[in-house]
């Protein structure tokens, strides 16, 4: 699906409700992230039009964690970078406590570096384990991670830098739910429940699922 209607946008997208009838669908999974097209225009302000947008990713001006972005549809994900190579800008795609997706710009070092959560694990041949992310990729590592902690990926090298733990007193950020856009520490923790109690505007109870432990 190319295009979906201005009305079915998610709540995440920081667009107006007000306008064409369409707009551009990301090539997957619209509800986790936003387009290339509505980042670079919508967003950041670089272009005017899909023509433009098109043009600036054909120049292979435009960096996804690291990689040229090859179509203004791609999703760009919770804490992915994007880098605008001429102008030498770089952003992070991070919540606001409105629930509600915005760029923060950060230094080049920053770039090359992201928070994914661990969603699965699997035990390979050779007693290797292979760490899944909410982001799709895949590592194999002997880091001692469970799922639902978090992970620093360094984007450059394609590697693990260290494992952020779930557990009380980790800063976490809700991704999903009623308390979308919410951040806070962990101030009890329910494995058996599949809940944490976190301290934002009074304490609240979330499921382990719509939360992510964050670095910051």
């Amino acid at each position: 699906m190319s295009h979906l209607k201005r009305q079915q946008v998610p709540k995440k997208w920081p667009i107006g409700r007000k306008g064409s009838v369409y707009v551009v669908s990301s090539n997957f999974g619209i509800n986790d992230g936003v387009p290339v097209l509505i980042a670079l225009r919508d967003m950041i302000g670089l272009v005017n039009n899909r023509k433009e947008a098109k043009q600036t990713v054909h120049m292979r001006q435009i960096l996804l964690n690291e990689k040229p972005v090859t179509d203004e549809k791609n999703n760009i994900l919770l804490f992915d970078t994007l880098s605008i190579v001429p102008l030498k800008k770089y952003y992070r795609l991070e919540l606001s406590d409105k629930g509600k997706f915005y760029f923060e710009e950060i230094k080049e070092s920053e770039a090359n570096k992201k928070i994914a959560k661990i969603i699965g694990k699997k035990v390979l041949k050779g007693k290797k384990t292979q760490l899944n992310l909410s982001d799709g990729r895949n590592f194999i590592s002997d880091m001692h991670c469970g799922i639902n902690d978090s992970v620093l990926v360094n984007l450059k090298e394609g590697k693990i830098e260290k494992c952020i733990p779930l557990k009380e007193n980790a800063k976490v950020v809700v991704f999903a739910g009623k308390h979308l856009g919410d951040k806070g520490e962990i101030t009890a923790l329910s494995l058996e429940e599949k809940t944490a109690k976190i301290n934002s505007d009074g304490e609240k109870n979330i499921l382990i699922k719509q939360l992510m432990v964050v670095d910051k």
